[in-house]
């Protein structure tokens, strides 16, 4: 009998490209999408974690015996019911941030009309959403107060709205969330996975609005403060899986929620890596995951270049790296390039 102290994760790798899948398919299981040969088993039981590989044929007969394993392949190959994809493959969420602090663009889009003439021109280079933002939430950055959050980046809502543009918008305070939901915003971008604010789950309730939910420790003001992780990996997988459990348990359904590993917020070099490489373990969570790596400053740290605008060639990369392991939602900052890539990957992954 097992303990109750036993927890098992699944990751699917060893991504097969459809040109080649008859060659595999019945060795070969399908995972949101794309096909993958083989499964790593990860175990933690009380502060012990171990990790074993299998071919998917040979997992199978694993999976056979333990009512755990079968519940995450279950949950690894289950379709996911989200009402925002429809028949898209991709999305990408087109970064506008109305701040004069933020990491790559801060006070660039400070000017009324710039911001709606730059958001119009996203959408035509291939944005699905414009994900609107009042509050830097880079490292050690302060605390905004709702009321200037508001100001900043309402009126582009209210216009933006008028030219039918989609937009989420990105807060994780309750009064600016009801107000953007008014004025037009679709989906909510909450960096605190809904912890800042505990009314805002009230509010996403109130409207069915769907969610993005991210991991960060504390706030942006102390998350480099908090860096100590038992397994990175793993930890973030718990953490939103409880978000999740959280919101299901206040009646936002499932198929509203997506989840954000949160590269970058509250993790150095190596954490970002060891995310990077296994972000395929996420979607035993039965949610759309959300990757949010443009510009950052991972990618300087290994190639050496400082300046956030510097830091397109490392975006690209990791967005085709993160596809083949099945992520299919992309929050960046050049649109007209992480879509020609993503286009592009796409049509040689075809049969």
């Amino acid at each position: 009998m097992l303990s109750n102290n036993v927890k098992y994760y699944l990751r699917p790798f060893g991504f097969i490209p459809l040109k080649d899948l008859n060659h595999h398919k019945k060795e070969a299981i399908e995972v949101k999408g794309n096909y993958y040969s083989d499964i790593e088993i990860i175990k933690k039981e009380n502060r012990k974690i171990s990790r074993v590989s299998f071919l998917v044929k040979d997992f199978y007969k694993l999976a056979d015996k333990n009512k755990q394993l079968q519940n995450q392949f279950n949950a690894l190959t289950k379709k996911i019911n989200n009402q925002i994809f429809k028949k898209k493959k991709s999305l990408i969420f087109s970064i506008l941030n109305i701040t004069p602090d933020s990491f790559s663009d801060g006070g660039e889009n400070l000017n009324f009309k710039h911001n709606c003439d730059k958001a119009v021109q996203m959408i035509k280079n291939g944005a699905d959403f414009v994900d609107i933002g009042g509050e830097s939430t880079r490292p050690g950055a302060n605390k905004v107060k709702p009321n200037d959050e508001i100001l900043r980046v309402l009126p582009t809502i209210q216009s933006l709205n008028h030219k039918k543009i989609n937009m989420s918008l990105d807060t994780r305070n309750s009064t600016t969330m009801e107000l953007g939901i008014l004025a037009g915003v679709k989906i909510i971008n909450d960096v605190s996975a809904l912890k800042n604010d505990k009314k805002s789950i009230d509010i996403l309730i109130k409207y069915k609005t769907p969610v993005i939910l991210m991991h960060m420790p504390g706030t942006p003001k102390t998350m480099m403060k908090k860096t100590n992780y038992f397994d990175v990996v793993l930890d973030v997988y718990d953490f939103l899986e409880e978000r999740i459990k959280f919101c299901e348990s206040k009646g936002l359904d499932r198929k509203n929620i997506i989840v954000d590993p949160g590269i970058g917020f509250g993790k150095n070099l190596n954490d970002n890596i060891k995310l990077l490489k296994q972000l395929s373990i996420f979607h035993t969570l039965e949610c759309p995951i959300m990757l949010g790596i443009s510009r950052k400053r991972f990618i300087s740290a290994i190639n050496k270049h400082s300046e956030p605008k510097d830091r397109l060639g490392g975006t690209i990369s990791t967005t085709i790296h993160a596809m083949m392991q099945g992520i299919k939602i992309h929050r960046v900052h050049d649109v007209k390039e992480a879509k020609q890539a993503i286009d592009v990957f796409e049509k040689l992954n075809e049969k």
